[in-house]
């Protein structure tokens, strides 16, 4: 398996395309002045020199990840900013992080292997609170609360055992994540996650980033830089770039045979194929077609840095069928935080969902997303949701007119099918009782009757025809 250490925002440094273990990558390794690489990027970043916008740490170095301007890679929400973190802790240490719960929908800590695929998941409900705070995702919590701390530690071990995709797992706690280093390499990889911030707050929903506090051997324990250090959080990323874009050689070679199977249109077909992507599906299914089940072997291909706790259906839309796709479902209930509820509340049916327009495999990129509060919902709890290039977008497609829409990109996949756009639903942290929720189907014939009223069903059109069919009476300015 061919891996990538990529040294990122001018770090001194080349890309390195290595085999794993190689002469070569040992000789790589041996060389990285890591402190000296790590002073010169910092002193970029405090004169200003920084290109990429965000908020970052010697710890959360990398990101934040979320729709343009920001680093758009592995197809990010764009209501979302995901940070990341590779480090290494010393024989003896003891990591643990400290850090304030945001102001947003969602928070969590995930951990992942070289290829992208997750291997454990904290979400910020199992969060325990540090003595004299509050927890603002417990039912019925105070969300203004000022007193919001928490503290995890993060152990170098595998999870013991699985862990449920997308499942809300009320009243349970968690005091630690597992974040085993590689085989072949000592480095341990989390992403931290915020979800719908709160209108007015910044990109870390005025919670900050949480801080790294390591524990010696000795008993010395360290903050901020000086822990940075021992943890080598300035080396480079280990990385299969499959789990942040497909080569394009194997893109292309999965369109040409989904042409052979479908027609000249695929990988979109009409109706549209849904493809539920879990720890049991492959993420090629769309298209391969291979939606075969494999419920107890967990299919390490990689899942773009998938979230543990969301569950995910996907299709291709294709302009070939029509300029403008158009869909009507029933929303799912769901918290409404955005304008800074003060009570939180576990009614809802799930807690948090999303449709995203994104790019192919090959730049995985998201083009624009809606979540729930952003959805028009009618008196019946239905919305519809139009798809189309700007140039082709409805006059009526508005939210003023009681519909959502989605941008194409102008250069469709992004890797020359101008005609394809993949379309994907998130579900996150579906309850119990709520019987349409993603995370309880397993096979790909029970999507559209397993979702219910929720399953998205549509058609293509032209713009003329979605402009005559919904008549807008809404007072002209």
């Amino acid at each position: 398996m061919t891996r990538t250490w990529a040294c990122v925002r001018g770090l001194a440094c080349a890309a390195l395309a290595l085999g794993a273990g190689a002469p070569d990558a040992q000789n790589a390794w041996a060389n990285w002045d890591q402190g000296k690489a790590f002073e010169e990027a910092q002193q970029r970043v405090r004169a200003g020199k920084d290109p990429l916008p965000g908020v970052r740490t010697c710890f959360w170095r990398y990101g934040p990840s979320s729709g343009d301007p920001y680093l758009n890679i592995a197809y990010p929400d764009a209501a979302t900013f995901y940070w990341g973190a590779v480090f290494t802790v010393p024989a003896g240490a003891r990591l643990h992080l400290e850090g304030r719960f945001p102001h947003a929908r969602y928070m969590s800590l995930i951990s992942y292997d070289y290829k992208g695929a997750p291997l454990d998941a904290v979400a910020d409900y199992l969060f325990v609170p540090k003595p004299g705070s509050t927890n603002p995702f417990i039912d019925g919590a105070d969300r203004r609360t000022a007193q919001r701390s928490w503290s995890i530690d993060v152990v170098n071990a595998e999870r013991p055992t699985p862990m449920r995709w997308g499942v809300h797992l009320k009243g349970e706690r968690r005091e630690r994540i597992h974040a085993p280093q590689q085989a072949d390499h000592p480095q341990q990889q989390l992403q931290y996650r915020i979800y719908a911030r709160d209108r007015g707050t910044d990109e870390t929903a005025d919670g900050g980033l949480p801080e790294p506090v390591l524990t010696l051997a000795d008993g010395r324990a360290l903050r901020g830089a000086e822990a940075c250090a021992q943890l080598r959080t300035a080396q480079p990323l280990v990385a299969d770039l499959g789990a942040l874009a497909l080569p394009r050689e194997r893109l292309r070679e999965l369109i040409q045979q989904s042409r052979a199977r479908v027609g000249p249109a695929g990988p979109a077909t009409n109706p549209p194929t849904w493809s539920k992507t879990s720890q049991e599906t492959s993420r090629f299914a769309l298209y391969t077609h291979d939606f075969k089940v494999e419920p107890d072997v967990r299919r390490r291909d990689g899942a773009f840095y998938a979230n543990l706790d969301n569950q995910y259906v996907r299709t291709f839309i294709s302009r070939r069928f029509g300029e403008v796709w158009v869909m009507r479902a029933k929303a799912p209930t769901t918290p409404r935080t955005f304008h800074g509820d003060a009570k939180w509340s576990d009614a809802g049916e799930l807690r948090y969902w999303s449709w995203c327009s994104n790019q192919g495999f090959g730049t995985a990129r998201v083009n624009a997303c809606v979540f729930d509060e952003e959805v028009p919902v009618d008196a019946q709890g239905f919305y519809t949701l139009v798809m189309s290039r700007a140039a082709d977008r409805p006059r009526n497609a508005i939210p003023e007119c009681g519909v959502a829409w989605l941008p194409m990109a102008d250069v469709g996949d992004g890797t020359g099918e101008p005609d394809l756009t993949i379309l994907l639903m998130r579900q996150m942290l579906g309850a119990g009782e709520f019987k349409h929720a993603l995370h309880g189907i397993v096979r790909q014939e029970d999507i559209e009757a397993g979702m219910g009223p929720t399953f998205p069903r549509g058609r293509y059109m032209s713009v003329s025809a979605f402009e005559t069919a919904r008549p807008c009476l809404i007072e002209k300015r």
